[in-house]
């Protein structure tokens, strides 16, 4: 407890002070939740959780004091939130009315009750781990479901029968997949009986809400532990199926790789290949989640484009584009955000390009193409296609970390000469118009993509050489008979 307590030392006076406050008015507040959890875990709270018996009009009287701006956007759910600056320091607080959820079964939408007690409020919260409290000021210890002995063990429990609380949401169960990847915990046997019975009432849940937990499971330190539990308890079948549909049965000959364990060993290498938070953007700062969506999913096209081939062998044609249609179906599914769904298919696209490069054999024309393609997505190119190789054959993956190896230098070396990052055609849109006596339209776009191609083709070869290729491609046009 002491060691807690010397966790939480930095907002200790935060914590005093408003304990204090509510108690001279007469009401108990409780820091409640995760950071009474990451305190005895050793780690430093990203949030503080606040639990009170105050009503909603009670607490924001209390802030509007305390703080100097107060919002209730929550209030629906008993939540008024603060802000107070004081010596240039800016302190945020959330506090929360005791509640007692219930929900109609149908829509998920929680029916707001509010608690009578701090207990009563406890009772309601997902798992045991998250029903532990400190009484403010006091700092006395609460936990009525034995959290901290859960935790000590490493066990997932829920404080009331696990069918009743994954029955009143759902989703908790996918928090406790997350929660594996984020803190090392494993559900209880009778929690994880419960996941696998009850996966199908994942389908009532929005897509939004799911999407926002496989997020945080991705952006956590061990996703892989929380995808495999995702996959075995059925869940992964009503949030993510293109998943365990990588689970291809192995043919008698082995002629090709477990591709579900493929995957999450590229996600895994691919995380090794992030560089630091507050690293440079070329060095890909971790967690990078559109790196890590794409090395989940730059396989999922194969189960649909598996071959096996008379003369023995399996092959997987353009299971790359394949992949990428269904990366951008899947995560508009789960209303991910656009860029997000274009960047991720996109590099699930681009992932197979290198192995095209063999031994070295690619033209300055290839190697510009393969620049411009990914585009600002390079660096992340570099190291999805990196950890895409998990050849347990030592030479055959020197030999291919030697070949992209090389295959970075001319990239740097062509970037530095040529600034491909903004390359464009030698004669913009309105040089092209007067060299051909055309119109801006369709015709127009046709010639600028033709010198594009010119430009990444031979690196500049300057404007009257462009205007000179220019008229000699117009020729054959028919559109120039026309004129």
């Amino acid at each position: 407890m002491k060691q807690a307590v010397a966790r939480l030392a930095p907002v200790l006076p935060l914590l005093t002070e408003l304990g204090a406050l509510f108690t001279q008015a007469g009401h108990e507040l409780a820091l409640v939740g995760g950071p009474v959890r990451d305190a005895f875990l050793d780690r430093t709270p990203p949030d503080l959780d606040f639990a009170t018996s105050a009503s909603p009009d009670e607490t924001e009287a209390i802030l509007r004091a305390w703080g100097t701006a107060t919002w209730d956007m929550g209030r629906e759910f008993g939540t008024i939130g603060a802000r107070r600056r004081v010596g240039g320091v800016e302190t945020i607080v959330e506090i929360t009315t005791y509640r007692a959820d219930a929900y109609d079964g149908v829509t998920r939408k929680p029916v707001v009750a509010f608690g009578e007690s701090l207990e009563e409020d406890l009772v309601r919260r997902d798992f045991t781990v998250n029903a532990m409290a400190l009484r403010l000021p006091s700092l006395e210890f609460v936990d009525p479901h034995g959290g901290l002995a859960d935790l000590e063990a490493g066990w997932l429990r829920t404080p009331a029968a696990p069918e009743v609380s994954f029955g009143d949401d759902p989703l908790r169960m996918l928090r406790a997949v997350r929660f594996v990847a984020q803190l090392g915990l494993d559900p209880a046997p009778e929690v994880y009986a419960a996941m696998q019975a009850m996966a199908a009432s994942l389908e009532i849940v929005s897509a939004e809400r799911i999407r926002d937990e496989l997020v945080k499971l991705l952006l956590a330190p061990r996703p892989r532990a929380g995808l495999e539990l995702l996959t075995i308890s059925g869940l992964a079948a009503y949030v993510l199926p293109e998943l365990p549909a990588l689970q291809l049965e192995v043919d008698e000959h082995h002629r090709h790789k477990d591709v579900y364990d493929h995957s999450l060993i590229v996600l895994e290498q691919a995380i090794n290949l992030e560089g630091p938070a507050d690293g440079p953007a070329e060095s890909v700062p971790g967690p990078d989640l559109v790196l890590r969506l794409a090395a989940l999913l730059h396989d999922i096209g194969k189960p649909a484009t598996r071959r096996f081939e008379p003369a023995g062998g399996v092959s997987f044609h353009h299971h790359e584009v394949v992949g990428a249609k269904l990366t951008a179906k899947r995560l508009k599914a789960l209303r991910f955000d656009k860029e997000t769904i274009k960047a991720v298919s996109r590099l699930v696209e681009l992932h197979l390009r290198f192995h095209g490069y063999g031994d070295g054999a690619w033209t300055d024309s290839a190697v510009r193409r393969y620049i411009t393609d990914a585009g600002p997505l390079l660096p992340r190119l570099h190291r999805l296609t990196r950890a895409d190789c998990t050849t347990r054959n030592v030479r055959k993956a020197q030999r291919l970390s030697r070949t992209y190896d090389e295959l970075e230098r001319r990239i740097g070396l062509l970037l530095e000469q040529e600034e491909l990052a903004a390359v464009r055609p030698e004669l913009d849109g309105n040089e092209i118009a007067d060299v051909l006596g055309i119109k801006p339209g369709p015709v127009l776009g046709r010639a600028y993509k033709y010198l594009l191609s010119v430009r990444l083709d031979e690196g500049p070869i300057g404007p009257e050489a462009a205007a000179d290729r220019l008229r000699t491609w117009w020729a054959d046009q028919p559109e120039s008979a026309q004129l």
